[in-house]
């Protein structure tokens, strides 16, 4: 199935690991130019090769979304490189938790920064690019948190709620200008976090998804692949109806839709 994605341009944050980095990889894949966004130079590079060895076309931008002024600089260097933005896919973000107590001004002003700050200011600047084109497509991902979080589960379930909101808000302002905003909440799905962990725990890394996928219906923890496809569906002319939603991808593990 042809997405009709061809030649056109997205903006992937957080693109050298997990989900950023196997959305990047799809989008390319259906054809489209993609600018990946990340701190690592060596994370970045090598995303491009392999997006080049498959005959697509990427652009490394080395920026800190948390940055306003990198936010700005991100943008431009992929609006230089490709003549536009049509797909924007926020996706930069780390699970921040903790006891609530314990969680000082700082880790929320960070928290904040990376996940609703840079969302909000890459789409305020990547809208009036779409709005010349006259449609676009703006992609959250968030987490089933943002709609029932847990205890000590703060701040990413609040600022992850707050991406939600945005989602909605500017699903409703810019749908006469043919720009869709949606959202994709992620359950457990497998990270690079994950495998940090198991190595501080000293188990597999298989044996830890096992215990995590224990309380998942499906009985298994996502990949960052399935993640990947839905974002290409959202951001395709297969979606030119989809607007203002949020698709939980997790296994069935929430209880609210």
């Amino acid at each position: 199935m042809d997405l009709g994605l061809s030649k056109k341009v997205a903006l992937v944050t957080g693109g050298t690991q997990g989900i950023g980095r196997a959305s990047a990889l799809r989008l390319a894949a259906e054809g489209a130019r993609v600018a990946i966004v990340a701190r690592g130079e060596a994370g970045l590079a090598q995303v491009v090769k392999g997006i080049a060895a498959s005959g697509g076309t990427a652009l490394p931008i080395r920026a800190d979304v948390s940055r306003a002024e990198d936010c700005s600089r991100a943008i431009d260097e992929a609006v230089h490189g490709f003549g536009g933005i049509d797909i924007l896919v926020n996706n930069a973000g780390t699970s921040a938790t903790g006891e609530f107590e314990a969680v000082d001004d700082a880790a929320w002003q960070a928290d904040f920064d990376l996940k609703l700050f840079a969302a909000v200011r890459l789409a305020r600047l990547a809208i009036p690019h779409m709005k010349r084109a006259g449609s676009g497509r703006i992609i959250n991902i968030t987490n089933i948190g943002a709609k029932q979080p847990r205890a000590r589960s703060m701040p990413t379930t609040v600022t992850r709620a707050a991406g939600l909101a945005l989602t909605k808000a500017l699903s409703k302002e810019y749908a006469p200008h043919g720009i869709l905003v949606n959202t994709i909440c992620i359950g457990l799905v497998r990270a690079g976090q994950h495998q940090r962990r198991a190595a501080q725990r000293g188990v597999d890394v298989e044996t830890l998804y096992a215990e995590m996928a224990k309380d998942i219906p499906l009985g298994r923890v996502g990949d960052a692949e399935e993640v990947a496809n839905v974002v290409a569906f959202l951001a395709s002319a297969a979606a030119s109806y989809v607007t203002g939603t949020s698709i939980n991808l997790d296994g069935g593990s929430s209880a609210v839709l």
